[in-house]
């Protein structure tokens, strides 16, 4: 299946928080999206690594995502190596996707930053033909996406674009909440952990503010890009 975004993201969730708004507005322009998640997030203090797996198809269904994958790295231990990479290249090679998001550039969580890291290698790798990958036995063609943007996760980073996700807000919020097992509920006897408090979700309420805010929106969700960016209309700016 040929994707128009893919998200990869280090641990079940981290497209929810981060980028979840900015998924559902393409999906609703007819795009179709897919996240590979790199880990299934074993290490976390609540919940365990099945039941992410379990919240992960629920957010999926919530989203409307085309199709949601877990590579089983390591969490907190996957490394910037051949071995890892060369996974990665035969995701990018099956799904061909025109735009990938990835982790932040750097961030509060180590595997955030790391997993910005290997994907913006991974995504050059897989357009090099002589980087040889097979699927099931059939070789694959070098494929390289257009563009790769990363989202902003715990730590600020300034932006270099924000999507306008107000219509969307709501939905990413109830994305979100489908981890049950990690977020606020006074139900769950489970640690207190920093992003289990009810205050953690009101950070993310007020960091979609801000982001929306800097472009006159409601809600926003901010990218960073290693290359510039090319406009071919200013007035298709916000």
């Amino acid at each position: 299946m040929k994707l128009d975004i893919l998200v990869f993201a280090a641990h079940p969730d981290d497209a929810e928080l981060a980028c979840s708004g900015t998924i559902l507005s393409h999906i609703a322009k007819g795009y179709k999206i897919g996240i590979v998640d790199l880990t299934v997030g074993e290490l976390g203090t609540r919940g365990s690594g099945p039941l992410r797996l379990i919240e992960a198809q629920e957010a999926a269904k919530i989203l409307g995502l085309s199709v949601r994958k877990n590579m089983n790295f390591r969490d907190g231990f996957f490394q910037v190596d051949e071995s890892h990479l060369l996974e990665l290249v035969k995701e990018i090679r099956t799904y061909r996707p025109e735009i990938i998001f990835a982790n932040a550039i750097e961030d509060r969580h180590p595997d955030h930053g790391r997993g910005g890291e290997i994907i913006e290698r991974a995504c050059f790798l897989s357009g090099l033909v002589k980087v040889e990958t097979e699927d099931n036995g059939v070789p694959q063609e070098a494929w390289r996406p257009k563009f790769v943007y990363h989202y902003i996760q715990d730590r600020y980073i300034k932006p270099d674009f924000v999507v306008d996700i107000t219509p969307f807000f709501d939905k990413k919020i109830e994305a979100i909440r489908a981890f049950k097992s990690q977020f606020f509920d006074p139900s769950n006897a489970s640690p207190n952990t920093y992003i289990s408090s009810p205050e953690f979700l009101d950070f993310i309420r007020a960091r979609a503010e801000e982001m929306g805010h800097s472009i006159g929106v409601k809600y926003g969700e901010g990218f960073t890009s290693y290359r510039k960016i090319g406009v071919d209309d200013v007035f298709s700016l916000k």
